[in-house]
C-alpha cells in the first residue's frame, strides 16, 4: 500500500527518476507544436478572393487617360449628352433670341403707323375767314406729298378743324390722350398775321406763332428721338423753305408795299413762318430712365432668384429634425404667404432707389394741354402708387418664375429666365406700333403694363392704370391658382429622386 501511494505521488510531482516525461509535459509540447504548425500554415496560405476585394475597396482606382479603353462606354455617353445639350441650346438661341431681334425688323416699313395729325385752322375760324389762306394749304400739300413718297414717313392724317370743335387746344388734348403721337397745327391767324406784318410793318410779328408741333416725349422717349422728331424737323425745314420762296416772290412782286416797311420786319420775309414746339411732358430727369426701362429687368431677376434663396428655408418645415413635419397643405399656404410678403419688402427697396436718386414724387399736377416737367397725378401719394405698381408687378412676374422653377427644375430654369426676360423686354421697351403684329400679345405681358403704369405715374401721362393693374392681377390670379399644383409636382419629383 505504501509503495503504491508513493508511486502515485511521484507521478503527480514531476518526471520520474528514469528520465521519461510526464503526461503534462507531453501534452504541453504537443500544444506548442500544433500552434507552430498552424502559424506556418497561416503564413503559407495564399490570399483569398475576399482579401483581394477588401484591398480594392481600400484603394481607389488609378486615373487613366482620355482615350483609355476603360472609358470607352462613358465617352460615348458623354458625347451623346454633350451633342444633345448643344443642339437644345442652339435651337433655343435661334428661337428665343430671335424674338428680340425681330421686334425691330420692319421698323422703317412701320413708321407710318406712328400717327401724326395735321390740322389746318388757317382762315377757317372767325374772325380770320376773310383772308385767303396760304400757310395751311402749303403744309397739308407737303404732308400729302410725303405720304406718296417711297421713303419711310410718319402716318400723317389731315383732320378738319370741325373734328376738334375748331379748337386748337382740343388737338393738344387728343395728342395727350394718345390718339396720335404728334400733331401739326396751323393756327387760325397764320396767313392773316403774316400779311398784316408786311402791310403794316408790325415789328412784333413772331413767325413761330404761325404753326405748332405738339407731342408727348415721356410716352416713349426712344421712339420720339429716333423716328418722330427727326421726321418732324425734316417737315418743318421743307415747309419753311418752300413757303419762304413762294412768299418772298409774292411780296417782292407787290409794288404797293413800301421797301421801308419790309426793312422794319425782315422776319416777315425770312423765315416768314415757323413752328413752335410744345412737348407736353418732357422725359426728365435722365435718372428716370432705369425706373421705366432697364431697371425693371432687375425686378424680373430678383423675383426669379428669390426662389433659390427661400426654398431651403421653407423646406425646414418638411424635414423632421427635432419636430414633426408640417402638413403639405399648410406648407403650401406658408410658402405662398411668405413669398408675397418677401415681394412686399423687396419691391419697397426697389422703389426706394428711385426716391433716393431724387426722381420727383411730390410735384403738383398740371393741365393736360400745358407743358410741365414731372407733374404728379396723385400728389404726395404718388410714391405709394409707384410702389404698388412694382409690388403687384413683382408678384405677376415672380409667381410665374416660382411655378416654372418647381415644374422644370435645374438647369432648365436658366433658359426660362432668358425667355421671360426677352419676351417682356421686347414688348415693353420698344413701341409695339413699330413691331410686327405678331408682337401684339405683348399688350397682355406683365412688364408692358408695369412700364405703362410707371410712366403715367411719374410723368402724369394719359392714364390707363386701371387696365394695367387689371392685367397684372389676372397674372397674379392665374399663377396663384397654379401654385399648389406646382408644389405637388415638386414634391412628387423630390420623392421620385429619393427612391432612386
Amino acid at each position: 500500500m505504501a509503495a503504491a501511494t508513493n508511486q502515485a505521488t511521484d507521478q503527480r510531482k514531476g518526471p520520474r527518476s528514469d528520465g521519461s516525461p510526464s503526461s503534462h509535459e507531453t501534452l504541453g509540447a504537443q500544444s506548442v507544436e500544433d500552434h507552430r504548425h498552424q502559424g506556418d500554415a497561416q503564413t503559407d496560405r495564399e490570399p483569398s478572393d475576399t482579401d483581394e476585394e477588401k484591398g480594392n475597396h481600400s484603394s481607389p482606382p488609378q486615373p487613366v487617360g482620355f482615350f483609355d479603353n476603360a472609358l470607352s462606354k462613358v465617352r460615348l455617353q458623354v458625347f451623346g449628352l454633350w451633342a444633345r445639350t448643344t443642339l437644345i441650346l442652339s435651337v433655343f438661341i435661334l428661337t428665343v433670341l430671335s424674338l428680340y431681334w425681330a421686334v425691330l425688323f420692319n421698323v422703317e416699313q412701320n413708321i407710318s403707323s406712328l400717327t401724326v395729325f395735321v390740322v389746318d385752322f388757317d382762315g377757317k375760324v372767325d374772325p380770320f375767314t376773310a383772308s385767303t389762306p396760304l400757310v395751311g394749304p402749303m403744309i397739308t400739300q407737303t404732308t400729302e406729298m410725303m405720304l406718296s413718297a417711297p421713303e419711310p414717313h410718319l402716318g400723317y392724317e389731315t383732320k378738319q378743324p370741325s373734328v376738334f370743335d375748331n379748337d386748337p387746344m382740343a388737338v393738344r388734348r387728343a395728342v395727350y390722350d394718345w390718339k396720335a403721337y404728334a400733331a401739326v397745327i396751323v393756327m387760325p391767324n397764320a396767313t392773316a398775321m403774316l400779311q398784316q406784318a408786311v402791310d403794316q410793318a408790325n415789328v412784333t410779328y413772331d413767325p413761330l406763332g404761325a404753326c405748332q408741333v405738339v407731342y408727348v416725349q415721356a410716352r416713349d422717349e426712344t421712339t420720339y428721338s429716333n423716328y418722330i422728331i427727326p421726321q418732324l424737323n425734316a417737315l418743318q425745314t421743307q415747309v419753311t423753305s418752300k413757303f419762304g420762296q413762294m412768299w418772298t416772290g409774292m411780296v417782292l412782286q407787290n409794288t404797293t408795299i413800301p421797301r421801308e416797311s419790309l426793312q422794319r420786319v425782315p422776319q416777315a420775309l425770312s423765315p416768314a413762318i415757323g413752328f413752335s414746339q410744345f412737348n407736353l411732358r418732357p422725359f426728365t430727369p435722365a435718372v428716370a430712365t432705369p425706373a421705366v426701362t432697364i431697371g425693371l429687368i432687375y425686378l424680373i431677376i430678383l423675383s426669379f432668384f428669390s426662389f433659390a434663396f427661400y426654398l431651403p428655408i421653407h423646406m425646414k418645415f418638411l424635414t423632421p429634425v427635432g419636430h414633426p413635419p408640417m402638413k403639405f397643405s399648410s406648407f403650401i399656404v406658408w410658402r405662398w404667404t411668405a413669398t408675397l410678403t418677401a415681394y412686399f419688402f423687396m419691391s419697397l427697396s426697389y422703389s426706394f432707389i428711385s426716391l433716393a436718386f431724387q426722381i420727383p414724387f411730390a410735384n403738383p399736377s398740371a393741365p393736360e394741354t400745358e407743358v410741365a416737367n414731372n407733374p404728379e397725378p396723385y400728389g404726395k401719394g404718388t410714391f405709394m402708387v409707384y410702389w404698388m405698381i412694382n409690388y403687384v408687378g413683382m408678384i405677376a412676374l415672380g409667381l410665374a418664375c416660382e411655378n416654372v422653377a418647381m415644374v422644370i427644375g435645374q438647369p432648365w430654369t436658366a433658359m426660362w429666365l432668358i425667355f421671360w426676360v426677352i419676351t417682356n423686354v421686347s414688348t415693353s421697351f420698344y413701341s409695339l406700333d413699330l413691331a410686327p403684329k405678331f408682337y401684339y400679345w405683348g399688350y397682355a405681358w406683365p412688364l408692358h403694363n408695369i412700364v405703362e403704369a410707371s410712366r403715367s405715374t411719374l410723368f402724369q401721362l394719359h392714364s390707363r392704370i386701371g387696365l394695367n393693374f387689371g392685367v397684372l392681377f389676372v397674372w397674379c390670379g392665374i399663377n396663384t391658382a397654379l401654385f399648389p399644383i406646382c408644389c405637388y409636382i415638386l414634391r412628387w419629383k423630390t420623392q421620385k429622386e429619393q427612391k432612386k
